[in-house]
Order: C-alpha cells, then structure tokens, then sequence
C-alpha cells in the first residue's frame, strides 16, 4: 500500500484548522484493512494522544463520506479501514480517476480533508458483447471497403484497459484491421477488405480478432468474425459527410430534433432505398438518450441530457439499401453538451456554535463553519456567498468552498436579542441561481447598560403642615438589562438641608422609587430643598446615575393676621385726637403683619363697626385712619371703631381691633400733618426714624443694665426683668425722661448668645412700677423668629413692692410659661424688634 500525504494548515476562526490528506489503495482489498492513521498522519493531538490518555480523549467525527458502506474511521484511533472489499469496475465503471472522499472532525477544533484514490489492478479481461458475429460482403466490395466491428470491453483502467487488437487465421491476406480511437479514448476495430473477394473462389471466411489489454501481465479476449461473401447490389448508400458536429445545451426538452441525416444511393428500386439506424455496436446509453427515424434519418431526443454525466456524446450511424446484399454506409455523429446553470448551490453548517453568543464578544468572534458547492461548471459554478440582512455578521472565505460566519461589529442585546442569520449562495450564471439557509444565534446579556432617570430633575410640590410619612411622588429609572443586571435599586445621597440630614426629611422606597416625607414641613421656615437620588443596577459590576429632586413647599393659609399698630390692651387702643383737626387728618394708622406669603399675607384693612356716622375713614391698603368729618367731636366726642384686618387666603383670616378715638383740647402733635392737604404725607420715613432712636436709645440703656448686672452677681445666667426707677442715676446724666409702656422692647440676653437658649425678657421703665397693674412674663419666643411673631404679656395684681432705691437685678418677672390662647381681653401686644 502506498501511502501519499498531502498537508496544508489553514487557520481558521482562532481555533480550528483544516487539513488535507490523500491516500491511495488497491482495488480488491478485503474487509478492515487499514487505509491510513488520520491522528498520525495528520499530526492531530499528538500532544493529547501520547500521554496515555492524561490529556482530552481523541474523537474523530465523520462529516461527509462519499462512500460510506465501503470505508469509515474508528471514532478513538482515527484509522481510516475498508468496510467491505472494493471493486473500482463497479464503483467508477470507466471513469479514468478513481476517488473517494471524507469530511472528518477532529477533537472537535480540526478539519480533515480525505481524498482515497482507487488503484486499478489488472483483474479483467477483455470481452466481446458475443462469442462470434456473422458478416455479408459482397463479392463486389472494393477494396479499402470498411466494416466497423464490435468492440471488446475492459473493466480495468490506464494501462490495464484494453490497448489493441489484432486478426488472425487470415490464411489469404484477404483483410486486414485497423484500430481507430473515438473521442473518450475507447478503441474499437475495423474490418478492412485489402483484396477483391470472389464468392465463387471461396464464399466463407473465419477470422479471430483478438483484444489485449496493456496490463502487466496482459490479458486477451477473442471473438469469432463469420464472412460470407454475397452478391450485392454495385453503389452503397452515402452520406453527405463523414462525421457531423452538433452542440446542444443540457436539459433539451425531449422530442426536439438534434440533426438531419442524409444519405443518398444511386441505384433504382429497393436497392436505392435507404434505410437508417444506428450502429449496431451503439451503447445501450445511446439508445436511451436518443432515436432515430428509419426512414428520414432524423435523429431526436428522447431522454435527459445532463452536463455533469458526460459532456461529449458519439453516436454511429449506419445507412443501408434495401437491396439484396446491402453494403452499409457509416457516420459519426459528435454532440457537444453546453452546459446550463441547472444546478442550485448547496450550503451545508458543518459547525454551528453552541449555545447564546455575550453580547461583549469581539468582532471577528466565529459563529458557524459553513461549505458552499455547485455541480455546474464554469461561470455557472462560480459562487458568490453573503449573510443576508442588517446584521452584525458576515462571511469569510477560507479554503476549497469553505466559509466562516463571523461578528461583523459589537453586539447589543438591548437592541435585538436574537438574529436569524441566512446565507446566501448565488452562483454567476445567466439567469443567476441563489439558495438560501439560516440559523438562529441568540445573545447573552451582559450589565453594559447604566440605570437612567426618565428626568434629571424632579420637582414635586407639597403643602405645608402635611403629614409625616406622606407620599410625595415617585422616581423612576430604566435599564434595559435583563435579570439582576436590569434590576434598579434607589437611594438617597447623604446631604445636608438646612443643616440637618436630608433622611431626616424625606426618604425612598428602594425598590419603586416613592418618595414619603419624614418630617412635616413648614413654608414659613423652609420654601424648598434639593437632593439627588441614586439608581443602582443589581450587575456585577453595579452601575449607577443619579437625579436630583427638589421639594417644594406650597404656602398654606395658617397665619391669623397680628395686629402691631398702634400698640393694643386687651385689643383696645385709646387715641386722643384735637378738635377742629379739619378732614383728612391722620388719626392713627393700623400696621398688622401676616408670616404667610403671597395672596396669604396681602392684607386688608376696614372699620366694620363703629362707623356708622361715616366720621373716618380707612384706607384698605396701608391702614391709616383719617378724620371725614370736620366737626366729627361734635357729632360725637368718643368714638369706638372696630378695626378689622382680613388677608385673602383661602379661607381668609382675619385680626380685629378697638380703637378708642377722644376728641382732646390740645394742639396736634408736632410733625403730624392737621389737614389732609393737596399732599399725601408719606408717614413710613418719620417711624422709622423715630424707632431707630429709640432702638439705639434703649440698647445703650441695655448694655449698661447689663455690665452691672454682671459685675454684681457672675452666676446669674439670664437677664430678668428690671424695674428702673425713674430717678435712677444710671439712667443718665441729662433731663431726665418719663419712659412710657410704649417704650417696652424685647432684648437679647448674654447667656442666650451663649446657650442658645433664645430667651427673650422685657426691659420697662419706672413707670410701670407706678402703673395701675404689672405684666408677668408668660411667654418665651425664639429671637429667630420672624418679627411677626408676637409674645403677650399677662397683666398682674399691682401687689409689688419695688424699692425707689432698689437698682438691682431682680426676678419678680419669672413665672410659669403660660399658652398664649389666652383671651383677647387679657392679653397686650408687644413688638419685636427684629434688627432689620
């Protein structure tokens, strides 16, 4: 056995090779004879296979096998045997080359390609269709004259087939033979007349003609030739020419003419008469293929013409008269079969990866190993491959029909989640054949996607006083991932609000995002406030985003409008106004102050009661309070209005006051306008003024009330109410002055500063001392507050007995802390002074 290895390595897709490899065998060998060694010969997993089994066990998996009932491959050792013996006469027929082939899979990443060629032995001898044949010649026959005879057939191939003949017992050299060749290289005998015959000398001749083969030991066929020698007719029938050429694409429908064949013959009668067949050593596959008309000589088709059988077709046809002893007139008749793109591509997955592809995968990542093929020849087996499609996949060609599917870019799950990839196969034939075949690559997700917030900012609006724990709103993050990588966790991002933690005001549902209020929120004290919120995917590793959300607070109507001007008792002021003061004359004006905003705190200002002599006026903006009628004390000389203050939230609410009006002998105040005048005078500028005197007037007092205090007793850590009396030295050098209730302030005290403990006490003058009634402190506000905030004191039994010479610290003024709902009636209005 001779054994020929032909190696090529062809990288392909990273991991997998293909290999070539050709081996030959003899014809007739019997069952389980070893062909070749595919691991050894092809030097496939030495590496695994030499170590006694340490490494991956061998596999060999055969793919294609053109012959799989005469040869196969042991799955473990890759031997390549004969499963039965093998006859190249029955396997090829004719056919010069005699091959097998074999696709085999190696340890799963190698493919090898098995050509086995068939090696003919001279094993057959020549043989004739028939032991002997008979032949008439006329005795007429010139010499030269041609008798085609049968040829011998020889199984066997190359040297081995049949290579000559040869004539023997021609004892009077009356014929000779000549060996001529058709157009497939068979060869076939001639009977040759080299002298004039003489029926009368001699009617019958045996001949031998004898076929030998070009084996090595050669082997010979013989066959009886009996001539009879008859009287014939002088002219044999002609054709027009000796041999025709015709040329007729495969797949000619049956019954269409393939050519016309003429032979005439000059002689009268039936001996002029000619009649047509074919030869009568045609193969029975011309038969089969095609007719022809006995009498026209019309020859046509009548079975399938196919390229890839045979491209080259011989026919012989014979012509002879109908007279007696009838010399045949001989043609040959070549057909050339075109070929037509009759044949479909054929695509086969000989690997398809298993299982989903991550969707991180490179490009250039193998898919599939696919083999294209096309039975025509020429330009209409030529073959043009592509994937089909906008799909992130293509083709490379690799070796002998063989392709690689491959990612063309990067892969989004996100985006499409499954491809059916089609190949498609056209070949360059006219009109063009294309075949088509798909497979489905599904993809792997990967955490590649960040969660992201349907906004980047939230704002979620709530009244104030809401309840805590109440439902704010909602966030909302996407991440297309799927599974834990596509599932979004929220949270908070510590941050600072106003001082304080941010979840001590709100916090979030971490699995859909709500939004719940911790705190109850006051619009007074804080408007809005931001804070990001985070969205993590549960992916390894996590990826996150964030979205800020503001909160805003929405004024709600929950402040009662407080009355600050003029300064009330039991909600009553008493105000002195002269006599004949004229219209228009300011009387008194009515500041109230409300802490909400907006339409809430605009407020109103009208006399609901009181006024039914329409005596004075309001006006509903700023408050002021004007005479209307010039001899109002006339009409009445007290009079009792109820001042009442509305803002327009909704509901409103409203502050009411009693305003005592006395008509007085006395002169109008200085600075204060008597008359309502062609000019409005802007009463705004002369309070402010007069109060920032004051306020510096009394702070002056304060500090110096306050570094004696510390000086006399350093443990004392608050301020306390002091009485001063009006003659009191420490109040100052110059005139003294009568300090009236008016003059009351709240003030900061220094331990306040330092404990924060925001205390506010009450500073009075010696006059309060004096006064029908004392006020005890009942209520403590921040100093912080906004200067709207009110404290009230409590009036008291005037039972304290205050030395005039006392100027010390005392702490009369410490009671309990009361509630400020006391009734109107018993309660007074202080203002705060909020330094602004």
């Amino acid at each position: 056995m001779h054994l020929s290895i032909f190696f090529f390595l062809l990288l392909w897709a990273q991991a997998l090779t293909l290999k070539n490899l050709n081996y030959s065998v003899p014809e007739e060998q019997g069952p389980g004879t070893v062909i070749g060694n595919i691991a050894k010969d092809a030097r496939l997993g030495l590496e695994q296979i030499g170590q006694g089994g340490q490494g991956k066990k061998a596999n060999f998996r055969v793919l294609e096998n053109s012959a799989p009932h005469l040869i196969d491959v042991d799955p473990q050792s890759g031997l390549l045997y004969t499963k039965q013996r093998i006859d190249r006469e029955t396997l090829c027929k004719r056919n010069p080359k005699c091959q097998l082939s074999m696709e085999v899979f190696a340890n799963d990443k190698e493919i090898c390609m098995i050509k086995i060629d068939i090696q003919d032995i001279n094993d057959n001898s020549p043989v004739f269709p028939s032991d002997q044949i008979d032949i008439d010649i006329s005795e007429n026959a010139v010499p030269g004259t041609r008798f085609p005879l049968t040829s011998a057939h020889d199984p066997d191939a190359g040297e081995n087939g049949l290579k000559t003949y040869q004539i023997t017992r021609d004892d009077y050299n009356l014929f000779s033979l000549e060996v001529k060749s058709r157009g497939d290289g068979t060869k076939f005998p001639e009977l040759v007349i080299q002298r004039p015959l003489d029926r009368e000398e001699r009617s019958h001749h045996t001949l031998i003609l004898s076929a030998t083969d070009g084996g090595e030991y050669p082997r010979s066929g013989t066959m009886q030739i009996n001539v009879k020698v008859i009287d014939s007719n002088d002219n044999s029938p002609v054709f027009d020419q000796s041999s025709y050429v015709v040329e007729i694409p495969e797949n000619s429908p049956p019954g269409k003419v393939l050519i016309d064949l003429n032979a005439t013959d000059p002689d009268e009668g039936n001996n002029g008469q000619v009649v047509y067949s074919f030869s009568g050593y045609a193969p029975e596959r011309i038969r089969e293929l095609f007719s022809i008309d006995s009498r026209t000589g019309v020859i046509k088709i009548q079975g399938e013409i196919d390229y890839e059988e045979s491209s080259v077709i011989e026919i012989d046809v014979q012509a002879k008269d109908l007279g007696p002893n009838p010399i045949p007139g001989h043609c040959k008749v070549t057909v050339k079969v075109l070929d037509r793109n009759d044949n479909w591509p054929s695509i086969g997955f000989v690997s398809v990866r298993q299982g989903a592809i991550s969707e991180a995968a490179p490009p250039g990542t193998v898919i599939a190993l696919v083999r294209v093929t096309d039975k025509d020849s020429g330009r209409n087996g030529q073959l043009q491959c592509r994937v089909l499609g906008n799909v992130p996949f293509k083709l490379e060609e690799n070796y002998d029909n063989f392709y690689t599917v491959v990612t063309d870019r990067p892969l989004d799950r996100e985006v499409q989640d499954e491809y059916n990839v089609t190949i498609v196969a056209k070949d360059n034939g006219i009109p063009p054949l294309n075949s088509t075949k798909s497979f489905t690559v599904k993809i792997l997700d990967e955490n590649d996607n960040v969660p992201r917030f349907t906004k980047s900012v939230y704002l979620l609006q709530i009244p104030e006083n809401n309840i805590p724990g109440e439902y704010l709103g909602s966030v909302l993050a996407h991440d297309p991932d799927l599974g834990q990588n596509g599932t979004v966790y929220y949270s908070i991002i510590n941050s600072n609000v106003s001082g304080g933690d941010v979840n001590t005001y709100v916090n979030v549902n971490a699995a859909n995002g709500a939004i719940y209020a911790v705190r109850s929120f006051n619009y007074e004290q804080i408007k809005y406030f931001d804070f990001k919120v985070l969205a993590k995917d549960a992916g390894s590793p996590h990826l996150e985003s964030n979205a800020t959300v503001r909160i805003s607070v929405l004024d709600v109507n929950d402040n009662i409008p407080v009355i600050v001007l003029p300064l009330l008792q039991n909600d009553t002021a008493e105000i002195h106004v002269p006599r004949n003061v004229g219209v228009g004359y300011i009387v008194t004006t009515v500041r109230a102050v409300d802490n909400d905003y907006g339409e809430s705190g605009r407020l109103t200002y009208e006399i609901s009661d009181g006024n039914e002599e329409h005596l004075f006026e309001i006006d509903p903006v700023t408050g002021e309070v004007r005479t209307a009628h010039p001899f109002w004390d006339d009409v009445s000389p007290i009079v009792e209005l109820i001042i009442r203050v509305s803002d327009h939230g909704k509901p409103t609410l409203t502050a009411a006051a009693r305003l005592i009006i006395k008509a007085s002998n006395g002169r109008p105040p200085d600075g204060l306008p008597h008359m309502k005048d062609n000019q409005n005078w802007d009463m705004s500028l002369p309070l402010i003024v007069t109060l920032s005197i004051i306020s510096i007037m009394l702070l002056a007092a304060m500090v110096t009330i306050a570094i004696k205090c510390k000086r006399e007793n350093k443990e004392i850590r608050t301020y306390n109410c002091r009485i001063a009396e009006y003659s009191h030295p420490q109040l100052g050098k110059g005139k003294k002055k009568k300090i009236n209730k008016n003059d009351i302030m709240l003030v900061q005290s220094e331990v306040e500063e330092r404990d924060a403990m925001n205390v506010m006490n009450v500073v009075s003058s010696p006059s309060l001392a004096t006064s029908p009634m004392y006020f005890d402190y009942q209520t403590r506000l921040p100093l912080s507050s906004p200067r709207s905030e009110v404290m009230y004191l409590k009036p008291t039994a005037n039972n304290l007995s205050v030395p005039q010479s006392h100027v010390g610290c005392h702490t009369s003024f410490t009671g309990p802390v009361t509630s400020t709902t006391d009734t109107p009636t018993n309660r007074m209005s202080i203002i705060q002074s909020s330094g602004r």
